[in-house]
């Protein structure tokens, strides 16, 4: 692994935990790469990094200062509910709708499902640290599932399809980007034509049966999937 990179992740797991603060700014790369023991383009590699990131911006008279982290989410069979909860983000989930009716074309090719067959459709608003992070679409069969809003607000969809028994085992999962709307810029208290992430999932269980399809929107200067690539 490269030097700079072992830096870098040191960093910025300092910042994803506080011991440098948001808002603070960064020793100068001098200073840095003294205390940590590496040389000055090793540092500024590091910091150039996770200026890309989008951890650290550089400004004129100011230096380099520490900016919000994002929520890094390895591309894994989870739910985002539970990905915040294990790295300490404090998940909340606004629960915007919930509808029960007959699923629409899409939902019934994605999810295997005869034409007709009633589904549970849900809109909600995921946030962490008290922050808007995503819109969530989701669509799941109500012999899979019944779901509540209560129920929603309290726990991941994920964890409510282990309680029904229909743990997810593989998806389909298709990733894109986007300009805001308007309704979702208002949403997520970000600017019309912001980057948006997106994400289209489809998932089903060991059985093979359809259980989720989800269509999701994330704020792109908060949120990023993460892939570990080997060959």
């Amino acid at each position: 692994m490269p030097l700079y990179y072992q830096v870098a992740s040191r960093l910025q797991e300092q910042i994803e935990h506080g011991v440098l603060p948001v808002g603070g700014r960064l020793e100068n790369e001098v200073e840095l790469a003294d205390r940590l023991g590496v040389s000055r383009p090793t540092m500024r590699k590091a910091i150039a990094y996770l200026v890309e990131r989008g951890m650290l911006v550089r400004r004129r008279g100011v230096g380099t200062q520490i900016v919000h982290p994002k929520v890094r989410r390895p591309v894994e069979l989870t739910s985002l509910y539970d990905d915040l909860a294990k790295t300490a983000r404090a998940p909340r989930t606004e629960v915007r709708s919930l509808e029960v009716g007959p699923a629409g074309d899409a939902v019934v090719e994605a999810l295997g499902l005869a034409p007709g067959s009633e589904v549970t459709s849900i809109e909600r608003i995921r946030y962490a640290d008290d922050e808007p992070l995503a819109i969530m679409h989701n669509v799941v069969p109500v012999d899979v599932a019944r779901l509540t809003v209560d129920d929603l607000e309290r726990h991941g969809l994920y964890a409510l399809l282990r309680a029904a028994g229909h743990t997810p085992r593989i998806a389909n999962q298709v990733v894109g980007a986007k300009a805001a709307t308007a309704v979702e810029a208002r949403l997520l208290g970000d600017a019309r034509g912001a980057p948006m992430l997106t994400m289209v999932r489809t998932a089903w269980d060991e059985s093979g049966r359809g259980v989720e399809y989800g269509s999701h929107v994330y704020r792109a200067s908060r949120y990023a999937f993460e892939l570990t690539l080997t060959c």
